[in-house]
């Protein structure tokens, strides 16, 4: 096999967490902060197409009349915004349940057995990855992976490829040798400009996004049938996707024989 690492996302990839976490943490950040603001579920889906919390709350500022009007002002609204979001969502996650996606612990425990190095790669911030990954790994989910790379990590946000340029250091192997696992067409573009295969797992937030120039889509990771390239749905009752699967995607997107 020549997959040597999996560098994943994690909001929407490791977890549904952006409608019933970020979002509900933004809007309680809001009404902290004094603000007569929500983002209802189809704004939030809207400003998901820029990467990182305190830059969709600049753009969203771009529409609100009752914004600053200054920038440096909209700046400061918007760091303060931000930091008391990052407060409210570690206590919203140990109140609402929040799981991993299905067929995510699988091939994590499946790439710990076999020796592929995992790795985080996602602009999100790191009090929001601690906050989820502690709560289903465990006190020492460091301990999971060779590669943590957060968005006070990096200058520049997805489709920017940084986080997977850092990543890639961390783990030390190759892109050619590395897989990013992602659900957004940001995501993958940042990945793909450093050379590096992505699978992607439709989220309920990029159902039907177009994302050219992965190596596979699917529905996710716990699901054999609805995956492009397709996988033997009947390989003796296997249940999920596994590592072989994403090795067999690669070679074929490298333009090799599984």
């Amino acid at each position: 096999m020549n997959l040597k690492a999996i560098l994943w996302d994690v909001d929407g990839t490791l977890a549904e967490t952006e409608r019933d976490g970020h979002r509900v943490a933004f809007n309680r950040a809001f009404v902290a902060c004094g603000l007569p603001w929500h983002w209802s579920e189809t704004r939030y889906g809207e400003l998901l197409a820029i990467c990182g919390g305190r830059e969709r709350l600049l753009r969203d500022m771009c529409d609100r009349p009752d914004a600053p009007r200054q920038a440096e002002q909209r700046d400061a609204l918007a760091r303060r915004i931000h930091a008391a979001k990052n407060t409210i969502y570690p206590d919203l996650l140990r109140h609402v349940r929040l799981p991993l996606r299905d067929g995510v612990m699988a091939l994590m425990q499946e790439c710990r057995v076999r020796g592929v190095r995992m790795g985080i790669a996602t602009t999100t911030s790191r009090v929001c990855v601690e906050a989820l990954l502690r709560r289903h790994l465990g006190a020492d989910w460091t301990a999971w992976f060779d590669a943590l790379v957060c968005g006070e990590d990096v200058q520049h946000k997805k489709p920017d490829p940084e986080v997977y340029v850092r990543a890639l250091l961390q783990v030390r192997v190759c892109p050619s040798q590395a897989v990013a696992i992602e659900d957004s067409p940001a995501g993958a573009a940042a990945a793909r400009a450093v050379d590096m295969p992505v699978v992607l797992t439709r989220s309920s937030y990029f159902a039907d996004s177009a994302v050219p120039g992965v190596a596979a889509i699917g529905p996710g990771l716990d699901q054999r049938a609805g995956w492009h390239p397709d996988v033997n749905i009947d390989a003796d009752g296997e249940a999920g996707i596994h590592l072989a699967d994403i090795d067999r995607w690669v070679a074929l997107a490298q333009g090799q024989h599984a």
